[in-house]
């Protein structure tokens, strides 16, 4: 018999280790970022083989009943727990049976298990099973959300926790499945969401389950991306027919992947001659370019005027109580800046005390802002303003020197801006398409002034207190003989306007900072409001600021902003020579003065 060296043997050995510890860490070791490398285990490779195929969205939604009951908790529960100790084959399984449920928890997991956040945690059920968690991010660590009631269990390293790990085979079984969860979705926001994906991010194995999609898609919208989806596909097909029907879809959208597509397929090298090879295609889509290029340009104006609106409607909320103040009193208030940043504040001191309750603290705030800025308007009346009739220098100076108070006292409280939340109802974008969007604050912000205005409007015209307020503007002397107390007429007045400025600092705290130095920006803007519309007149206020803010969008891509704005105060100086009264003029008694 012949001796084996023993040498020989220790190495034999070692290899034996080295393989069974690869087919070990095989099953435990994440996959690798890289969706297209091959697969490197024997084993992975074998479940590959068993793989299931994609079903297509209309067989989901056929057999959404059969096999496995629709919304039932139960399969739910019991499917999901499959994914203990799985093989990958095993897991591709159980993807399929989850894929055929029709329960609003499955597109969520299915997610989370694409983005590597899906987690088995033992020793937290009582009847010893383990629970299938979600990993989300928080500041104080990832917490443990359960798959099947959504209930926070805490922080995720707190328990004993396996991840349900992926590789790069069950990755592409995972991403059409994902798909055909988010279309067959009953929520109609899901939908559109995987449509607007599809068409940022075509993918060619898809294009079967979008065909499905648009078959039996209702919403025209969604439908409409699914389309320009579909066409982002075809555009870069080897067959003719379909480059030239993708072309006519891509050729009617103005959004940003089909306005770069039919760039590229029309552009010329330096001789003038198309880079693309089929010059047929390239014509037609330089045509439809031109047509693009065309509504592109009648939506970037209409884009510009609602950002002059929402401009003029923000210059309008701020110029309000100025106009009142100025107006009916003929006061130079310097301090009305720092009445919209008392506002703002008011509003971030409402949402910490209803740290629960963001959604509704604005209507909250709204009131609470009128009435801070509102008493502190009557206090600087009382105080200050009452003994300088008559001297607008000195009610200038005066006021000037309060603002700079305020600004100091706000200063003590916090130096630094202060965070205020927008409640998830302001929140987001109205989109029309790629080429017209609008953020939902603004334009809430434009509904908001005018009905501030018409509130104001109707208290001037219908009210007891307007009725006086206005006696007092057009003939002090004779309100007095008829027993008006103008004194408190005043007080009222002053208040009322610091009290909309207020109101207007709840607005302003939903768009940019709010910072001690808030009111600054716009003292000098709401001074050109009043000028220009007239001292005193609502109409003229509300022409003026629409006016002035559609100006300064329409000049800025031009001029730029500083320059914008040196402009529209030159045409006002220039404006008011022409007309010393503005747009509208009201006989008030500064006037008669």
């Amino acid at each position: 018999m012949q001796v084996i060296p023993i040498k020989r043997i220790a190495i034999g050995l070692s290899l034996v280790f080295v393989c069974l510890a690869h087919t070990v860490l095989a099953q435990e070791t994440p996959a690798l970022t890289e969706p297209e490398i091959k697969a490197d285990s024997a084993q992975e490779r074998q479940e590959n083989k068993t793989l299931p195929n994609d079903a297509s969205l209309n067989q989901i939604i056929e057999n959404a009943g059969e096999g496995i009951p629709p919304n039932n908790s139960a399969s739910f529960e019991k499917t999901i727990l499959k994914f203990d100790g799985a093989s990958y084959s095993e897991k591709a399984d159980v993807i399929e049976s989850l894929s055929l449920l029709k329960d609003k928890r499955v597109l969520p997991l299915l997610v989370a298990m694409a983005d590597g956040r899906l987690y088995m945690i033992y020793g937290k059920s009582e009847s010893g099973s383990p629970i299938v968690v979600i990993s989300e991010e928080h500041s104080d660590g990832n917490q443990a959300v359960n798959v099947v009631d959504e209930s926070n269990l805490g922080l995720l390293d707190d328990y004993d926790n396996k991840k349900i790990r992926i590789n790069n085979r069950l990755r592409r079984v995972l991403k059409p499945k994902i798909a055909i969860s988010q279309l067959s979705s009953d929520d109609k926001s899901i939908r559109l969401q995987a449509a607007k994906k599809l068409r940022e991010k075509p993918v060619d194995n898809l294009k079967p389950i979008i065909n499905d999609a648009i078959a039996v898609e209702k919403n025209a919208d969604i439908k409409n991306m699914l389309r320009e989806a579909k066409a982002m596909i075809d555009i870069n097909s080897d067959e003719e027919k379909l480059r030239l029907a993708a072309l006519e879809v891509l050729g009617d959208s103005v959004e940003p992947e089909a306005v770069a597509v039919l760039t590229r397929l029309s552009e010329r090298d330096e001789n003038g001659t198309f880079i693309e090879e089929n010059i047929q295609l390239a014509k037609a889509a330089e045509l439809h370019l031109k047509h693009v290029e065309s509504k592109l340009k009648a939506y970037k104006f209409g884009e510009n005027l609602m950002f002059g609106l929402s401009l003029g409607s923000i210059l309008l909320l701020a110029a309000i109580g100025l106009a009142i103040t100025f107006g009916v009193m003929g006061v130079i208030n310097m301090a009305h800046g720092e009445m919209i940043m008392l506002g703002a504040y008011t509003t971030f001191a409402v949402q910490q005390m209803l740290p629960n309750h963001i959604e509704v603290s604005l209507f909250i705030a709204i009131p609470a802002a009128f009435l801070v800025s509102g008493l502190a308007g009557v206090l600087i009346e009382r105080l200050i303003i009452r003994h300088m009739y008559g001297r607008p220098l000195d009610t200038l100076l005066a006021t000037f020197g309060v603002s700079l108070i305020l600004q100091q006292a706000v200063r003590t409280y916090n130096s630094n801006n202060v965070p205020v939340e927008t409640p998830r109802w302001l929140s987001g974008l109205w989109e029309l398409n790629g080429a017209f969007a609008l953020t939902y604050n603004r334009i809430y912000i434009i509904l908001f002034s005018v009905l501030v205005l018409f509130v104001l409007a109707l208290l001037l015209k219908k009210t007891m207190m307007g009725l006086q307020m206005r006696a007092v503007t057009q003939n002090r002397a004779m309100a007095n003989s008829m027993g008006i107390r103008s004194g408190w007429v005043d007080a009222l007045t002053f208040g009322l306007g610091s009290g909309i400025a207020g109101i207007a600092g709840v607005a302003l705290s939903q768009i940019t900072n709010v910072g001690p130095n808030l009111g600054q920006g716009y003292i000098i803007d709401s001074f050109m409001v009043v000028v220009f519309g007239g001292v005193g007149n609502l109409l003229g206020t509300f022409v003026g600021a629409m006016s002035l803010g559609v100006a300064n969008k329409f000049l800025e891509p031009f001029a730029g902003a500083v320059v914008a704005k040196i402009m529209v105060l030159v045409f006002i100086i220039l404006f008011i020579q022409w007309r010393p009264r503005g747009l509208f003029a009201l006989k008030g008694r500064f006037v008669e003065d």
